[in-house]
């Protein structure tokens, strides 16, 4: 039941393709030949294109996160729909919208002539995507382990990434050189927010992920929050592997599978409830205290 409507409502996703093209229709006959389609920080037309292809451009772009974001919903909800997939959901149709509203501004702007007033309307895109980053985060922690004396804990490791770091300081430098620029106050605290959560992102990179081998289970965390609890009774087996750059680093995955990794060099831990993956510069020590874990006499 919950699989229909969810499906239903990445459906209603696509209303915002007819929405665009409707806009354009109704207000045709007010628009110039050659409508304003680029703006500047201050939201003054500098690029221009004719009219027919400013409505295609505008439908076409649409559309093509339409068949992204479907292709990526219907991938995070392909073996249950849960909180992280109805989050992404959220967070799509967040985006779409804004996507129409700015459509809906370049019209009006084309037919009054006034400066592009978007800044309030794009605010919506980082606040969404820090709410989706935290059911992300939130979705499969699993409860805290058991934690008993000071010599519950059997072993600490950790995996930083200091060149993954580096990649993403672009992500901070952009966004907060707009925020200086850009005059509107509503443009600048967007940017100022992707400018943060970039930053949030660099000090998790260089400090990494720390984990912690209890007589319970692993325990794995980031800047002191608890990412994802291990349970002893839930691992299965695990094997030092080998991970592609393709499939991505930092926290990845979706549904029941989770890796934390900032290197090429991971752990592949099974449980019965799904599949996590350790990075470490070295597996073999994760292994060793995996072994420690499981060898150890619980009480």
């Amino acid at each position: 039941m919950h699989r229909r409507i969810f499906q239903l409502a990445i459906l209603l996703l696509w209303l915002a393709l007819p929405l665009v093209t409707l806009e354009y229709r109704q207000a045709w006959d007010r628009l110039p030949a050659r409508v304003a389609t680029h703006f500047n920080a201050a939201g003054q037309a500098n690029g221009w294109m004719p009219r027919a292809e400013a409505q295609q451009f505008g439908a076409g772009f649409v559309a093509f996160f339409l068949v992204i974001f479907t292709a990526l919903l219907l991938y995070a909800s392909r073996s249950r729909v849960d909180a992280f997939s109805w989050a992404m959901l959220v967070f799509c149709a967040v985006v779409l919208a804004t996507m129409v509203a700015v459509n809906r501004s370049i019209i009006h702007s084309n037919i009054y002539g006034a400066p592009l007033g978007i800044g309030g309307t794009l605010l919506a895109i980082p606040i969404a995507l820090t709410m989706l980053i935290v059911v992300y985060v939130a979705a499969r922690r699993e409860p805290p382990l058991p934690v008993g004396s000071a010599s519950d804990l059997l072993a600490k490791e950790s995996h930083s990434g200091g060149i993954a770091a580096v990649a993403i300081l672009p992500a901070v430098l952009v966004p907060a050189i707009c925020a200086a620029l850009i005059p509107a106050p509503a443009a600048r605290i967007a940017m100022g927010l992707v400018a943060l959560i970039g930053f949030v992102a660099i000090v998790a990179a260089f400090t990494g992920f720390q984990y912690r081998f209890r007589q319970h289970g692993v325990e794995v965390s980031i800047l002191g929050f608890r990412l994802r609890s291990i349970p002893k009774s839930q691992i299965r087996s695990y094997t030092p592997e080998s991970w592609s750059p393709l499939r991505g680093y930092g926290i990845r995955g979706v549904g029941s599978t989770r890796a934390y990794v900032w290197g090429n060099k991971v752990v592949h831990i099974q449980t019965s409830n799904g599949d996590v993956y350790l990075g470490h510069s070295d597996p073999a020590r994760i292994v060793h205290d995996l072994d420690m874990v499981m060898q150890h006499a619980t009480r």
